[in-house]
């Protein structure tokens, strides 16, 4: 069943099972906020059961780098705005995976990663990517990274 992310009241709906749900929830909300901010987008999740396509598209990408993680994806999101598509998936472990694959510029494709707060850095990811820092308002510390897709999907 979907559910619309609310960033002004944050929900752990759907992320319970999460050591860290309400760093996560934060985290989720994030990305609702920019999305209604920046595209007057409602950022809409369903849960990884109901959504095997989207969980194989990030997959494959993933496998760009020889990336597979062992988290549980609790939930994802997939839609366009304007020319840009967009994949998310939410891992259990705190962890979200984004695809931003732009349709008419093969330079303009990436595959970004946050980490919630009070989340370690994931094995798969750990010595092979640098992580920012930013601070949100819903999320608190968010670190974040990311790598540029050279593929076609």
């Amino acid at each position: 069943m979907a559910y619309t992310v609310d960033f002004k009241t944050v929900s752990t709906v759907g992320l319970e099972s999460s050591p860290v749900a309400e760093a996560l929830a934060g985290l989720r909300a994030n990305e609702a906020r920019y999305f209604m901010n920046k595209y007057k987008h409602e950022f809409t999740v369903v849960p990884a059961s109901e959504s095997r396509d989207t969980l194989d598209y990030v997959n494959r990408v993933l496998q760009e780098r020889d990336i597979a993680f062992a988290a549980k994806p609790l939930e994802t999101s997939r839609f366009q705005v304007e020319n840009i598509k967009f994949a998310y998936v939410f891992y259990e472990d705190g962890l979200s995976v984004n695809v931003m694959y732009t349709v008419d510029d093969a330079k303009k494709r990436a595959v970004g990663f946050k980490l919630s707060e009070g989340m370690d850095v994931p094995k798969e990811l750990e010595g092979k990517f640098k992580f920012a820092t930013q601070k949100s308002k819903l999320a608190g510390t968010i670190r974040g990274s990311y790598f540029v897709v050279k593929g076609e999907y």
